[in-house]
């Protein structure tokens, strides 16, 4: 009887200290209460006297308010240095997918703001004063103890964009100076001696090229229009483009390179690389960026999903440049930007960003568009993922 008694008064405490406290980790804030709550019900049913009683529940009442949610902590695990909290934040950018997610979004946040500044040592520091503002927001930022900075953009967004060289991968840039080339070697990323000519920290693009015996490295940040070609051990600078292309992507049309739109410019122009230069193709019909970019054997080329400047909204919508005419092509299952897409066999594996969709868009011998399918979901949000195709359970 006295256990059942124990029971129902450790239940009322509970809801009386945690009424009206709205708490966002309550799942971890319930695994705390039961183990307090164990270890109360297992001290009083040891205790022979009312003295022995009073300190189990004094213990209790420590612990519980100790617990995420609790009185000590009553913003969940914000502020709070419970163990149960320092488990969920020890390397939280690879642990916490709550903490990547708010992560990736002050980064959005903070490459918005620096796009509509003009060249403002002030205007940066205010973009920096944002990123900081909405990281102060994210779970762990009181416990996290890997790099949390700016210039982790550089980590993110720049080892995102790979292309196969000479039976490698080259992944141009990785950290400061931004300029490294690094080349995939078994399971193993190793850094090259021989640098890219121009600083790229995020916005650029890299295509194979010569089939897959170099790489094409374009664009960079607002206003960048320089492009070089990595041939495996040097680069070399080759023409620039007519217009900036930040995050407007590489890829084939007709089997040559090719990008649309811009990130910072908002504009529809798209342009192709031939042995003379740069040359303009239709315009887009959207103000459109931060898409993928797919060449078809047949010479046309996939924009799919991104980000349209005209209203502002994701894109599902998947268009073709054809016959230098761009017509509606097909839909996403789920609107997404800041993904990757990889052309294998006869499908498309795309990667979305902000859903963590993975579909798949399958085409007969012919290229005719037969099925897109979503095959599955990425664990967490993965900005501008690189894909690599391998044999199964590569590297693990």
């Amino acid at each position: 009887m006295l256990h059942f008694l124990a029971v129902f008064f450790l239940q009322a405490y509970a809801i009386q200290q945690r009424l009206d406290l709205p708490c966002e980790d309550q799942e971890l804030s319930d695994q705390c209460s039961k183990e307090c709550r164990n270890d109360y019900i297992s001290c009083f049913a040891n205790c022979e006297s009312s003295y022995c009683n009073s300190e189990c529940l004094e213990v209790f009442q420590d612990c519980d308010a100790s617990c995420p949610c609790g009185l000590s902590c009553p913003g969940g695990c914000a502020n709070c240095d419970h163990e149960l909290c320092q488990a969920r934040c020890h390397d939280a950018h690879e642990n916490n997918d709550e903490y990547r997610l708010c992560f990736y979004d002050a980064l959005f946040q903070h490459n918005m703001c620096l796009k509509e500044c003009p060249a403002s040592a002030a205007c940066h520091e205010l973009c920096f004063d944002i990123y900081s503002d909405k990281m102060a927001t994210c779970p762990c930022m009181e416990t996290e103890t890997t790099s949390t900075s700016v210039p982790t953009t550089t980590e993110i967004v720049t080892t995102s964009n790979a292309v196969s060289t000479t039976g490698a991968t080259s992944t141009t840039s990785s950290s400061s100076p931004i300029t490294p080339i690094a080349r995939l070697d078994d399971c193993t990323l190793n850094e090259l001696t021989v640098r890219l000519n121009k600083d790229r920290e995020y916005g650029h693009a890299a295509l194979s090229i010569d089939n897959g015996e170099k790489a094409l490295i374009c664009f960079g940040e607002s206003g960048e229009k320089t492009c070089e070609i990595f041939d495996g051990s040097t680069t070399v600078s080759t023409f620039a483009s007519n217009w900036t292309h930040k995050y407007g992507g590489l890829g084939l049309y007709k089997n040559q390179p090719a990008s649309v739109g811009c990130f910072s410019e908002e504009h529809q122009k798209a342009e192709t690389l031939s042995a003379s230069g740069w040359t303009s193709l239709p315009d887009h019909p959207k103000r459109i960026s931060s898409h993928s970019l797919v060449g078809l054997e047949n010479q046309s080329m996939l924009l799919i999903g991104g980000q349209d400047w005209g209203n502002g909204g994701l894109q599902s919508r998947i268009w073709q440049l054809k016959d230098e005419n761009w017509n509606q092509f097909c839909e996403l299952l789920q609107a997404d930007y800041e993904g990757s897409a990889s052309y294998i066999g006869r499908s498309i594996y795309y990667f979305g960003y902000k859903s963590k969709a993975i579909e798949r868009l399958d085409f007969n011998e012919a290229e005719d568009l037969q099925n897109v399918e979503q095959i599955g979901n990425q664990p967490s949000n993965f900005y501008l993922p690189v894909l690599f195709q391998t044999v199964s359970n590569y590297c693990i």
